[in-house]
């Protein structure tokens, strides 16, 4: 039995990037006690970014293919460090323009008080709820914010293939940051260029516009080794037509160092077969541990590859799409094609959001 591992990204053959990652942070992982990312420059002047989000046409976006089977390097540290609970708390705007709290019957555990701004956009259908709680894969139709905040994921690798993840739009303090995988920034070595964010990309439809990463931010684990417990990644997004992300879509909430062995539901674009890549798919049910090689968190779901990066969420209402965002698809082992597996956020993706959501968008 082979343990090899496909990550979910999806490639295929383009022409040309923009992007030239440049390394700010190189701190040791060894001693488990510095937890600050690795982060570089995207498309980090106007010249750039419009030369990227004119690259991505919408021909471009349906033409990604899945990536081959690709084998995992073994982890050299005991997992993610896991410190107090903490999470962020996210709101929605009516239609009438007022901002509340959320409120559900699962909020995570949480430490010292904290508070960050952010919105969260309702859609039309938040009303309906989900007739699955236990889904192994399939089209989400019932609305709310989960349609805006979920995302396909644009980027051109280092051999100069086009490729496709998944991202979710989160509360931050400069509303500008989208989560997603380690894989889907950087692979084999070699940050990806061209990097964008669709939100509720609908079959080559971008109703909320193309956003293009100014800054990209990953583990240093993934960084170094491209360790499978830290496949974690933050981008953040130059404004829109003098907007916001999280002005526009809104932001999902997030939350670090949270019990394990929950009801989770996970979301993605998958774009390999049986999928194509052109709608919200999603998967629920309990989490449970991995127990062949990693420290993550597994769950019952036949996405494939494109999913990569989209994110699980503790704490999911289904009738207002909202929740918590408390892990992201990361790899499939190629003997169990029907679970998905994803990083336990402890310190170490906390450490990514933090310094995510305190950079400049620009």
């Amino acid at each position: 039995m082979h343990r090899r591992v496909a990550l979910l990204s999806a490639v295929a053959l383009a022409v040309t990037g923009a992007l030239i990652p440049v390394s700010a942070v190189q701190a040791s992982a060894s001693t488990g006690l510095d937890h600050r990312p690795v982060r570089w420059a995207a498309a980090d002047s106007w010249q750039e970014r419009r030369t990227v989000s004119n690259y991505w046409t919408s021909q471009r976006m349906l033409a990604a293919q899945p990536l081959d089977a690709l084998t995992p390097r073994r982890s050299r540290s005991g997992g993610p460090t896991q410190g107090d609970p903490w999470a962020t708390r996210g709101a929605f705007q009516s239609s009438s323009g007022a901002t509340s709290a959320i409120t559900t019957s699962a909020v995570p555990t949480q430490g010292k008080p904290w508070s960050v701004k952010g919105t969260m956009a309702t859609g039309a259908a938040a009303g309906q709820r989900a007739q699955v709680p236990n889904s192994p894969g399939l089209r989400w139709t019932d609305g709310g914010a989960i349609v805006r905040t979920t995302g396909r994921v644009f980027f051109t690798t280092a051999d100069g293939a086009n490729s496709s993840c998944s991202g979710t739009a989160v509360t931050s303090a400069n509303e500008s940051v989208v989560m997603t995988a380690g894989h889907c920034v950087k692979l084999n070595g070699a940050a990806h260029r061209n990097w964008v964010f669709v939100p509720a990309f609908d079959n080559g439809r971008r109703p909320f516009g193309t956003w293009v990463a100014t800054r990209m931010l990953t583990t240093q684990q993934w960084n170094a080794n491209e360790d499978i417990n830290f496949d974690v990644a933050a981008t953040v997004v130059a404004p829109l037509q003098g907007r916001t992300l999280s002005d526009v879509v809104g932001g999902q909430g997030v939350a670090f160092n949270q019990p394990r062995q929950r009801q989770m539901f996970s979301f993605g674009y998958p774009a390999a077969e049986p999928f194509d890549g052109s709608r919200l798919v999603y998967c629920s049910g309990r989490s449970f541990n991995d127990t062949v090689m990693t420290r993550d968190l597994g769950l019952r779901c036949n996405m494939t590859g494109g999913a990569s990066g989209g994110g699980w969420f503790q704490g999911f209402n289904e009738s207002t799409g909202l929740g918590w965002l408390n892990s992201v698809n990361s790899f499939k082992y190629n003997f169990a094609p029907n679970f998905m597996f994803g990083p336990f956020f402890g310190n170490e993706a906390q450490a990514v959001y933090q310094a995510a959501q305190r950079t400049n968008a620009l």
